[in-house]
């Protein structure tokens, strides 16, 4: 079976004739609610069942033969299901979008659009698994019971900082990948944003001091590959300030955080982190002021993320950036995590990872940053999402590292 990418909506439905009640069907008026009638996303088979002689073939009694050999040889799974090219996309709905918890059944509408994009832009069948439960260990119970399904899982909108714990558990449980996109999809896109910001200039990454405003799920994860890069330094703000290694108000996730960051040993508030800083890189929301803007260092990169309000507006940060980015698709250079989360995974499927790398996430960072190539500017330092080049170039480079590190079972 495979996920196609169609709105299975009858032409009553449709039309919004369908509608229980009296009231004015909200797609009659809204194009939103129009597209997401009936959702996003059907099933359909990839063998036909035309007669008596198919059936038996793909139902009883040929399947019972299938079934027999992947009892005596396990791996055959991979070879006679849909098992090693599909993804389970699971969320239990505490962190969606900028919408916070909003509970299983409304992160659906997102979970959807996430398998389609997965289909549209890596060829990976996805399916949408939204969890009625938040509790770490009963969502890590229930995926790993779900996961002889799946050839991987792709974590999804699950708030900080359970998101870590439970990605690393299952990972340590499961023999598939286990990948939390929104830690390390949009890391990885912000690297490649910034390698090739840092080439425009004439700099390596290794020249650069970055400053991140946000201390959750992406800012702890582009932190973190950011330092695998060889950043110069970077430190991370939260809502109190830079965490730096002297808080006595620090989680664990943000205790380990200080041990790896701010080698400057910079304390006090982001504003101040601003000062002469390289790189601006906003995951948080809010608003900095535009003082601390002009603060930065000559030349300076400005990726501000946050949706729909970017934390220093466009406008504001080309005043004293080289190079902005934003998490918007009306501006140029959007750091948009399809850009990696389809070809990683697509890569993986490829060699059968067991798991994702950081080898494997830096290459797709590198892969991604090379597909710009020779056509560099200020306002294209990352591909468009709708650049054909990008997932093959990924998935490329994801299953050679893959392989490289061993983790590769074909």
């Amino acid at each position: 079976m495979a996920a196609e990418i169609v709105n299975p909506r009858s032409e009553s439905e449709a039309d919004g004739t369908g509608q229980e009640g009296g009231a004015e069907p909200l797609d009659s008026f809204d194009a939103v609610f129009a597209l997401h009638r009936g959702g996003k996303m059907a099933v359909q088979a990839t063998v036909p069942i035309r007669d008596k002689d198919d059936l038996s073939l793909a139902y009883t009694p040929g399947v019972a033969r299938v079934c027999t050999a992947i009892a005596e040889q396990p791996d055959l799974v991979n070879d006679y299901t849909w098992k090693s090219s599909v993804v389970a996309v699971v969320t239990d709905g505490t962190a969606v979008l900028g919408l916070g918890d909003i509970g299983p059944e409304a992160s659906l509408p997102v979970m959807e659009g996430k398998a389609i994009l997965f289909k549209q832009f890596g060829g990976v069948d996805a399916v949408p698994i939204a969890l009625a439960c938040t509790d770490v260990d009963e969502i890590i119970e229930t995926v790993v019971r779900l996961a002889p399904s799946f050839g991987g899982v792709n974590l999804e909108d699950i708030s900080a900082p359970r998101c870590f714990e439970i990605e690393r558990r299952l990972q340590e449980r499961l023999d598939i990948p286990v990948f939390h996109d929104d830690q390390h999809g949009t890391a990885i896109v912000t690297l490649a944003a910034l390698r090739n910001a840092a080439r425009l200039s004439g700099r390596s990454i290794a020249d650069l001091r970055a400053v991140i405003s946000g201390a959750g799920a992406a800012g702890v994860a582009i932190a973190r590959m950011l330092v695998e890069a060889g950043i110069g330094d970077v430190a991370v703000s939260d809502r109190k300030g830079v965490v730096s290694a002297d808080r006595e108000d620090l989680t664990d996730v943000k205790r380990e955080l200080a041990g790896f960051t701010n080698k400057a040993g910079i304390s006090g508030s982001l504003e101040a982190a601003l000062a002469g800083a390289d790189v601006f890189i906003g995951v948080s929301g809010g608003t900095v002021p535009e003082a601390a803007v002009a603060s930065m260092a000559k030349g300076a990169f400005v990726f501000a993320m946050a949706n729909p309000e970017p934390e220093i507006h466009p406008e504001v940060a080309h005043k004293y950036a080289a190079v902005v980015a934003t998490g918007r698709s009306d501006f140029p250079n959007q750091i948009n995590n399809v850009l990696a989360f389809p070809g990683i995974f697509a890569g993986a499927l490829q060699v059968r990872a067991s798991r994702i790398t950081e080898g494997m996430k830096l290459a797709a960072a590198e892969a991604l940053a090379g597909v710009v190539g020779d056509d560099l500017a200020a306002d294209y330092v990352i591909p468009s999402p709708f650049d054909e080049r990008v997932a093959p170039a990924v998935t490329a480079a994801v299953a050679a590292a893959a392989r490289a590190a061993g983790v590769a079972r074909r």
